[in-house]
C-alpha cells in the first residue's frame, strides 16, 4: 500500500533523491529483511507441521487451531486439544505485525519521492509483483507443493484477493498519484477502516463494537491532524480530481480484500502471498503490454530498479505477510487501522531521514492514533 506515492510530486523531489542514495541501507526495513521473512518461515513452518498456525479461538474470520476449510473459503474450525502447545513467536506478536505494515509502507513514501513521475504507474506495479514472486518463490516453493490443491479448490476466493489486493488496488494508486495530491492521498487512504468496517457488515454482519467504533474515531482524528499538519481547515479546501476517483476504487477494493481475508483457504502464509502475487502479476500483464506500447516503456535505470526492488520485498512482501496474519489474529476491523500508522512511520521517517523539525502537532497525532489502536485492538488482544 503506497500511500504516499504522490508525496513524490513535491517540491522535495531531488531532495529525496539524494537521501535515497546516500540513506538507502539505513532505512529500518533493509536491516528487518536480513531476519524477518528467514524467521516467519521457521515460524510458519513449525504451525503448519504441529497445527498451531493460530491463537485466536474467537475472532471472527480469525485463523483457529484445527481449522479445515471445504475449498470456498468457509470456516469449519474447531478447537484442538493436541498435546502440542501453541509456540508464541513472530507470528502471534499481534502488534509487530500490525505496525511493521505501517513502517514499509510508510518507507515506501521515502523511495517514491524519487520515481514518480520517472517509472510508469504500470509497469512499477507490474515488476513489483514479478520481483516479489521471484524472491519470496524460493521459501514458499515446498509449502507451495503441499498446498496447491486447497488453492486450487478455493480458486474463487484466490482470484477475488489477487485482483482486489493486487493488481487492483496498488495499480490505481500509482495511477492516481500521477494527477492527484499527497495530502488528498493520505487523507482519502485515512477512511479505509471505516470501509473495513463497512465491508465486514455487509459481506458477513460483523457489527463493530463500541470500543472498536471509539478506536476508529479517535485514530482516524489522529491521522487526520497529522495529514492537516494541525490545520484541520485546509482539509475543507482541498479539491478532488480524477485521480482521486481512482484512488477512492482502490482504497474500496483494499477494503474488501482485508474483509475477504477470513475466507482465505488454510495454508502456509508464504504459498499464499505466493500464489496471490503471481495471479496479480498475471492479470496486469496486459495492461503492462498495453502501457509499455503506447510509448511509456518502463526506463532501465539505477533508480527504477532499486525503487522496484524495494516496493518488491517490503510494502509486498514482508507487509503483506505481516497484515494478512494481524488480520487472522485481531480481525479486520482491528487490524484495518495499520493504515493510520503510514503518516506516523512517514513523520518519522522524513525527520531521521530528510532533516524535517518535528512539530507539536506531530506529537498530538501520534498520541491519538496510539490511542485509538489501543481502545479498538485491547479487545482482540483479550480475545487470542
Amino acid at each position: 500500500m503506497n500511500i504516499a506515492v504522490g508525496i513524490a510530486r513535491t517540491s522535495h523531489h531531488d531532495r529525496a533523491c539524494c537521501t535515497i542514495n546516500r540513506h538507502w541501507q539505513n532505512l529500518p526495513e533493509i536491516r528487518t529483511f536480513g531476519f524477518f521473512l528467514p524467521a516467519l518461515h521457521k515460524e510458519w513452518g513449525h504451525r503448519a507441521r504441529t497445527g498451531t498456525m493460530a491463537v485466536d479461538k474467537r475472532r471472527p474470520g480469525g485463523h483457529r487451531q484445527g481449522r479445515t476449510d471445504d475449498g470456498a473459503g468457509m470456516d469449519h474450525s474447531t478447537e484442538t486439544t493436541g498435546t502440542v502447545p501453541a509456540r508464541k513467536g513472530i507470528a502471534d506478536q499481534a502488534w509487530l505485525l500490525m505496525t511493521l505494515p505501517g513502517l514499509f509502507w510508510a518507507g515506501n513514501a521515502i523511495v517514491g519521492r524519487a520515481v514518480a513521475g520517472d517509472v510508469p504507474p504500470v509497469a512499477l506495479a507490474f515488476w513489483r509483483w514479478v520481483g516479489a514472486v521471484l524472491i519470496v518463490l524460493p521459501f514458499a516453493w515446498r509449502h507451495l507443493r503441499a498446498d496447491i490443491r486447497p488453492m486450487l479448490k478455493a480458486w474463487p476466493i484466490m482470484l477475488a484477493l489477487s485482483a482486489l489486493g493486487i493488481t487492483a488496488f496498488n495499480t490505481l494508486l500509482y495511477i492516481a498519484a500521477q494527477t492527484t495530491s499527497a495530502l488528498n492521498i493520505v487523507m482519502l487512504q485515512s477512511s479505509m477502516p471505516v470501509l473495513v468496517v463497512g465491508a465486514t457488515f455487509l459481506l458477513f454482519r460483523e457489527a463493530v463494537t463500541g470500543r472498536q467504533a471509539l478506536g476508529i474515531a479517535v485514530s482516524l482524528a489522529g491521522a487526520l491532524i497529522l495529514v492537516s499538519h494541525g490545520d484541520p481547515a485546509s482539509l475543507a479546501r482541498l479539491e478532488l480530481n480524477r485521480g482521486d476517483i481512482w484512488l477512492l476504487v482502490a482504497i474500496v477494493s483494499y477494503a474488501l480484500y482485508t474483509a475477504l481475508l477470513r475466507r482465505r483457504p488454510a495454508v502456509h502464509g508464504l504459498s499464499l502471498v505466493a500464489a496471490t502475487f503471481a495471479l496479480g502479476a498475471a492479470m496486469l500483464l496486459p495492461f503492462y503490454l498495453w502501457e509499455s506500447l503506447s510509448g511509456r516503456p518502463l526506463p532501465l535505470t539505477s533508480t527504477s530498479a532499486l525503487a522496484i526492488a524495494y516496493v518488491a520485498v517490503f510494502p509486498s512482501i514482508l507487509a503483506y505477510l505481516s497484515f494478512n496474519r494481524a488480520v487472522a489474529l485481531l480481525g479486520a476491523n482491528t487490524a484495518g487501522l495499520a493504515v493510520h500508522l503510514v503518516p506516523v512511520f512517514g513523520t518519522i521517517l522524513a525527520v531521521l531521514l530528510l532533516g524535517e523539525t518535528p512539530q507539536l502537532h506531530h506529537g498530538l497525532g501520534i498520541g491519538l492514533i496510539a490511542v485509538g489502536i489501543g481502545l479498538a485492538a485491547r479487545r482482540a488482544g483479550k480475545g487470542a
